[in-house]
Formats: C-alpha cells, sequence, structure tokens
C-alpha cells in the first residue's frame, strides 16, 4: 500500500500573545503544505530486514530502524488506531534511546523531536510494520507558520489511512486528492495533538487544529470557533529569517504585563476586540467591488492596529519594521505573525491590486534577503490520496 497526505500550515491573523492572556486569536490554513508519503512493506520484501525508515528529502536525510530493534525496545504494541493515548514519560526516553546512532546533524539537533513523534506514532498505529516514509515541505521549519503541525497531521492522516482506522471515497481515483470526514477529522487531529506535544511540549493545540480542519478558526480560553470566510483572501508572507525564542518572547509579554497590569490589560482588551471583529469581517459575504474594497480596507486597519499593539508589547524587531516600512511606501498594510522577534510578517493583497506591485515588493523584500510566498489564507486542511 501506498498513500500520501498534506497538510496546510497556519498562520495568525490576530491575537498573538494576547492569547495567553484570555484574548481571543484568529488563525488560518494557508496553501503552502507539508507531504507525507507513506509505502507498506510486507516482510518478506524487505529483504528479511523489516525496517521503518523516513526520509527527510528537503533535509536530505534519512533514517531507518529495524522492525526488531523496535519491538525489543517498546515490546509488543497493539498497533491500534483508536483514541490515542499520550506518549509517557517512559516512552519518551525509548524513543530518545532509539535516536541514539542515528546520524542527527549537531546543526539541526532540533530533528530530535520531530523523529520522537514519528516512531510514536508510526510503531501506535502500525504496529512493527515495515514501511518507507518520505516528507516534503513548502513551508520554512521554526518561523511561525506551523510546519511541526503540518508534519504531524500529514503523518497522522497517511498513518491512520493505510491502518485503516479512517477512510476516503472507494471511487476515488489514484493520486486524485481527497478529503476525510469530520469524525475520521477528529481522530487524525487528536493523533497530530500527541505528536505536537511530544515535539513541544505543552502546546495550545490551534496549530494542529489549523491544519487538520483548514479555513480559520477563532481561538479564546481553549474554545474553538469555525469561521467561514466568505471571500479568498491573499497575503504576502516575509520570512524575515530571523530567528526567535518563543518561549523567551512570550515570558517578556508576561514580565511586562505584571510591571504595567492596568496599561498592558487595555491592550489585550484592544486585541481580543480587534479578533472579535475580524472574526465578523471574514464570515461577510461581499459579492461586488465595492464590498470587496471595503471589507479588505476593514481587515487592513484590523492588522494595522494589532501590530502596533503587538510593538506595545515589545515583541517587534528590526527586521520586521523593514517589512512594515518597505510594504507602507506601496501603500500596503502588514503585521507580524506568531512569536515576533523575527519570524514572519503578514501583507495583505488587496484583490482588486495590480500583481506588477505585489512583484515589486516581493523583489525590494528579497534584496534585503528576507524570503516571499505569495498564499491564498482559509483553504482546505488535510488532504489525502492513494498512489
Amino acid at each position: 500500500m501506498e498513500v500520501r497526505a498534506r497538510a496546510p500550515g497556519k498562520i495568525i491573523l490576530a491575537g498573538e500573545h494576547a492569547v495567553v492572556h484570555g484574548s481571543a486569536a484568529v488563525a488560518a490554513a494557508i496553501d503552502l503544505y507539508t507531504t507525507f508519503s507513506l509505502h507498506l512493506l510486507p516482510a518478506e520484501d524487505d529483504g528479511g530486514a523489516g525496517a521503518v525508515e523516513l526520509n527527510l528529502r528537503d533535509s536530505g536525510l534519512t533514517f531507518s530502524w529495524p522492525c526488531s530493534r523496535l519491538r525489543e525496545a517498546l515490546g509488543e504494541v497493539s498497533g491500534k488506531a483508536g483514541p490515542p493515548t499520550p506518549c509517557s514519560p517512559d516512552e519518551l526516553a525509548t524513543m530518545a534511546k532509539l535516536l541514539e546512532g542515528q546520524e542527527i546533524p549537531e546543526a539541526k539537533i532540533w530533528l530530535s523531536t520531530g523523529l520522537s513523534a514519528y516512531l510514536f506514532l508510526y510503531t501506535s498505529i502500525l504496529g512493527y510494520r515495515p514501511g518507507k516514509a518520505v516528507v516534503t515541505s513548502d513551508l520554512p521549519i521554526g518561523a511561525g507558520l506551523g510546519s511541526s503541525a503540518a508534519f504531524c497531521v500529514s503523518m497522522s492522516g497517511a498513518l491512520l489511512t493505510a491502518a485503516g482506522a479512517v477512510g476516503i471515497g472507494v471511487g476515488s481515483a489514484a493520486g486524485e486528492w481527497e478529503l476525510f470526514g469530520k469524525d475520521d477529522l477528529e481522530l487524525v487531529n487528536q493523533w497530530a495533538f500527541q505528536g505536537e506535544k511530544i515535539i513541544h511540549g505543552k502546546p495550545s493545540g490551534i496549530d494542529n487544529s489549523v491544519s487538520t480542519f483548514g479555513s480559520m478558526i477563532k481561538f479564546k480560553k481553549g474554545e474553538l470557533t469555525n469561521l467561514k470566510s466568505r471571500n479568498p483572501v491573499k497575503m504576502l508572507i516575509t520570512d524575515t529569517r530571523v530567528g526567535r525564542n518563543t518561549k523567551a518572547l512570550v515570558a517578556g509579554v508576561s514580565e511586562r504585563a505584571s510591571r504595567h497590569p492596568d496599561a498592558m490589560a487595555s491592550v489585550f482588551h484592544a486585541v481580543n476586540s480587534i479578533s472579535e471583529e475580524l472574526s465578523s469581517i471574514v464570515e461577510l459575504p461581499a459579492e461586488d467591488e465595492v464590498a470587496i474594497t471595503s471589507k479588505e480596507d476593514k481587515l487592513a486597519e484590523l492588522m494595522e492596529m494589532n501590530q502596533g499593539l503587538l510593538q506595545c508589547m515589545g515583541v517587534s524587531h528590526s527586521s520586521i519594521e523593514t517589512v512594515l516600512r518597505t510594504t507602507l511606501k506601496y501603500s500596503l498594510v502588514s503585521k507580524l505573525t506568531g512569536a515576533g522577534g523575527g519570524g514572519c510578517v503578514l501583507t495583505l493583497i488587496p484583490t482588486l491590486s495590480a500583481n506588477i506591485i505585489l512583484e515589486k515588493v516581493a523583489a525590494e523584500l528579497e534584496s534585503y534577503g528576507f524570503r516571499c510566498f505569495k498564499v491564498e489564507v482559509g483553504g482546505r486542511g488535510l488532504q489525502v490520496c492513494r498512489i
């Protein structure tokens, strides 16, 4: 059997940082994908060795574990594909031992948690069935676009499909992308969240939910509300390629809030109002050019206000300010997305704007060493196909 799954990355349209303090946030899927291809092998077709392999094609790295070693380390596993059981500390320690001897470049030691997530999900869902997986991605890693969630969602979708726990239409053609039903997506999301916990420790669940279900969601105090965007929204994403420490940035906002509780409470309240209004606007239908322009003008104003409040929180960066100044020259509005301190910046692209302007903006931004992506926001989530 060979199956392929792809899951989108995500952006935060409004509410980052403030969401930690009880405000609403709005997140959306983007049409940049991570693809996970899985080829299951009968034991007799594997040269008698029987191995579980993972090829990270973009990094040029391949990792392999003999099934016999996995069985020896993990003991008997049910290979169940129902609701997941979280990875225990003992299991996590065992996964770490299984990485010993694998040639992980020191510069990419962060791959370790992703490999642990792969081993846990693979053996939990498929047991010790030999197989080869190949991963490719459009998403930059560590830039705040949900690359780890897209990895976990695409992986979970492919593994659960191979196990027969979720399914796509019987009549679907080979190589044709298909969508899961709601119940199947719920199961995939539960497994992907377990992978995210291995990678991040205490994730909110927002990234894997957006990647699984697609479209847009409002997230507030642990509750998710699906939003239906009536019109396509297009963005230019600029990856500043400046790394940042998310935990340190989150802690910095909390420290500022403790020093200035009243002022920061007002900031968080304002961000909440922006997220709530933005949620309402994206669901409004716009049938003609006047309505579309009016809707996009409102979105741009809300993004601009949100960016100002993020600057009040102290999470902007000189690279982000460079993007803001550059896009402003072309009368375009931008805001950081995610943790800030570098990472990525969103620029709203008006529907009626000439592409030539976009090309000029992207060219100027790339002259600073940044990387630009034109994306559509609020599209499909997880998709699967048979090969």
